[in-house]
């Protein structure tokens, strides 16, 4: 009996054949390359969120520090039309009335550079400039060189 069932056993069996592996395996390439942009595509897209919320923050940060000195909770340098003379001071503050005031966490990252460092304009820069004056910080840029997906330059962003 046990000779039997096992030769029912083997007749049921039953595996891939080499074309049908081959097959398989060239419908797989054909599906992996075809994700392989979409993937691409999907992580650039999410590199672009982030540089937008990263220059968002930050120009967001530049903006509460100009108010507070211009409603006169600290003193600014007299050229600096009450712009931060740096990032550093955005997030090590300045003190007001004995208190820190911080205007932002830490330096982000520049999801397209890898780097911390930012372009930086001051308002006796060019709207289009590429190097910073180092009166005050007036805006921050991207220093990639890459194209973003609507086809404008990271720096312009």
């Amino acid at each position: 009996m046990n000779g039997r069932r096992s030769i029912a056993t083997r007749r049921g069996e039953r595996g891939l054949t080499l074309a049908e592996l081959i097959v398989t395996v060239a419908i797989l390439t054909i599906l992996m390359s075809a994700a392989l942009p979409l993937v691409r595509f999907q992580v650039k897209r999410q590199k672009e969120r982030e540089l937008r919320y990263d220059l968002w923050m930050m120009r967001d940060a530049i903006d509460k520090y100009k108010d507070a000195a211009d409603r006169g909770a600290f003193q600014t340098k007299v050229d600096s039309q009450n712009y931060p003379p740096d990032m550093e001071t955005l997030v090590n503050g300045v003190d007001v009335q004995g208190k820190k005031l911080k205007f932002l966490r830490k330096i982000p990252m520049d999801p397209m550079t890898g780097q911390t460092e930012w372009g930086m304009r001051s308002m006796q820069d060019d709207p289009d400039s590429d190097s910073w004056g180092g009166q005050s910080v007036f805006d921050v840029y991207s220093k990639s060189q890459g194209t973003a997906l609507d086809g404008t330059k990271y720096s312009t962003w």
